[in-house]
């Protein structure tokens, strides 16, 4: 039985005080969340924005953690000054961490703490503060926003502007919502639409005072105030396509200076809609099935399965890394699915009884139903087929994701979030249809469907690395992106002397978002949801 998550959790956060480590300029500090919950492995949980040229930054990108009231869920806050554009954060210059865990947060409610470099001393006078708020709202306002005549703050060009939007907390301050992009060189700026949490821009009161200031931004940080104006998001909803709500931006500093002034410009809602957001609980609490299906690589390059060098060799105790990656991957999302009949494909091998090549044969041999019962059921198709087939090649990936992806395709045709598709690929490295398997991913991204690869053994993945879309959009051949990102790739010996939860936990971390973000995208409501009838 999985472990129920009692409730969600949202975290805001701000640091003051921190180390500058830009020459001639300030830090670009960004806050990057990792969890551990089983002893020795760390998860990262997100990231927040970047903000330039800062040393006391109010993160506008909250963390949401799933709170479980029996796990000691252990956390850390890492700040890092981020200078390029990778992913990777061993590169950036760290100013320093804070570690606790979610319960101390939740029972504090707010928690001002110094931060911590590597080596446990002070970073400087550096502070994080995290502040805890119980999500019970899963409501989201949607605005398109746009102005016009505001005033010009640049010598050379015009303004830079953007907005942010302040709530008010109970004791009277003002706690940043949301923070839009900027729009360069631009009096009339149009933003692109944005979606903020209601608990987060009101706390669920319509009627709460929301505080929105227009700024032109600046490289070194030091941002010219435009305009403010005070609302709410009742007001702000009476905003309706062709009748915007707007509202005049005005600087008090300048209106005690000038006699006729009348506003900075004018900041026009166009339109300004509260929605229900689904989470990933809603879905699997609402009856979505999670689908899984597992492809493994039978090509020449793992060796033959006799030798103790093989990939496919199973040792005396029974395991061989394939194994352990269909056990982890399979034991946590047996959990989502009713019937727990996988079926499981193998490809790269020649089979009987004509011993052709194929790159989607059902491991048990039964190309009708190539279901096996439950994890344990794959497992024993496995070990049954390993001894029948001759290790071949080429290493095709894009015959089993086009496979998977028919049964996807049929399901979009039920008008609910009834069913997703997980497939897990476990291969031994390089892959030999790179174009066809990118055509396969970017059409697959359009269905409900994620691809998780695991590649065994000591190869160059660096392949696999660039289908994962972490670093950039993938694109097919011809061009087209995907429209999502759908691949998680994670390398086993990234993993050999982790916990066994480990490696689950690390390629199943997306699906998660990318189950959520595929239904929320095409606005299907879980299949038992009761409350998608009236909405």
């Amino acid at each position: 039985m999985a472990t129920q998550c009692v409730t969600k959790v949202q975290l805001c956060l701000s640091c003051e005080n921190l180390l500058d480590k830009d020459v001639g300029s300030k830090s670009d500090p960004l806050c990057v969340l990792l969890m551990n919950a089983s002893g020795t492995q760390w998860f990262e949980v997100d990231r927040t924005e970047r903000i330039k040229n800062c040393l006391n930054p109010k993160f506008s990108k909250r963390f949401q953690v799933d709170y479980y009231f029996e796990i000691v869920q252990t956390l850390k806050f890492g700040i890092y000054d981020i200078d390029n554009k990778t992913i990777d954060l061993s590169d950036d210059d760290f100013l320093g961490e804070f570690e606790c865990t979610l319960g101390q947060i939740v029972s504090s409610k707010k928690v001002t703490r110094p931060l911590m470099l590597k080596n446990k001393k002070p970073a400087g006078k550096g502070t994080i503060t995290i502040e805890a708020e119980e999500l019970k709202d899963n409501r989201v306002v949607f605005f398109e926003a746009e102005a016009r005549k505001l005033d010009n703050k640049d010598f050379f060009g015009k303004s830079d502007p953007y907005l942010e939007f302040y709530r008010q907390t109970s004791d009277g301050k003002w706690q940043l919502a949301h923070r839009t992009e900027v729009i360069k060189n631009n009096l009339n700026p149009v933003w692109r639409p944005f979606k903020i949490p209601l608990q987060a821009l009101c706390g669920g009161d319509l009627k709460n005072s929301v505080k929105v200031e227009c700024y032109d931004y600046d490289d070194d940080g030091s941002h010219d105030l435009i305009g403010i104006f005070q609302t709410n998001v009742e007001r702000l909803c009476e905003a309706k396509r062709g009748s915007p709500a707007e509202f005049d931006c005005v600087n008090e500093k300048k209106k005690s200076k000038k006699k006729n002034y009348k506003n900075s410009g004018v900041v026009s809602v166009k339109e300004c809609r509260i929605e229900r957001e689904y989470s990933f609980l809603d879905y699997i609490m609402g009856g979505c099935q999670l689908n899984f299906t597992v492809g493994i690589d039978f090509t020449g390059s793992n060796g033959d399965p006799r030798s103790p060098n093989s990939l496919h060799y199973i040792s005396p105790n029974g395991v061989n890394e394939y194994l352990t990656a269909i056990w982890s991957v399979g034991f946590v999302i047996q959990d989502y699915d009713a019937d727990k009949m996988f079926p499981a494909f193998g490809f790269g091998a020649q089979i009987p009884p004509s011993w052709q090549v194929s790159h989607e044969f059902a491991l048990n041999f039964n190309p009708a139903s190539p279901f096996c019962s439950g994890v344990q059921g794959i497992v024993d198709a496995y070990r049954q087929c390993l001894p029948q087939v001759k290790l071949y090649g080429p290493t095709n990936f894009s015959p089993i994701i086009n496979h998977v992806a028919r049964f996807a395709a049929v399901a979009t045709q039920q008008k609910t979030a009834s069913q997703y598709f997980v497939l897990l690929i476990i291969t031994d490295g390089v892959i030999t249809d790179l174009d066809e398997t990118r055509s396969a991913i970017v059409n697959a991204s359009k269905l409900p469907m994620s691809i998780i690869i695991v590649g065994v053994g000591a190869a160059d993945f660096s392949a696999m690395e660039f289908l994962d879309g972490d670093n950039g959009v993938l694109r097919s051949p011809t061009g087209e992106p995907a429209i999502r990102d759908i691949v998680q790739f994670v390398p086993f010996r990234k993993f050999q002397n982790a916990p066994k939860e480990a490696l689950a936990q690390s390629v199943l971390a997306e699906v998660p978002q990318q189950v959520v973000s595929y239904f929320n995208t095409m606005k299907l409501h879980p299949p038992n949801d009761v409350g998608s009838k009236s909405s």
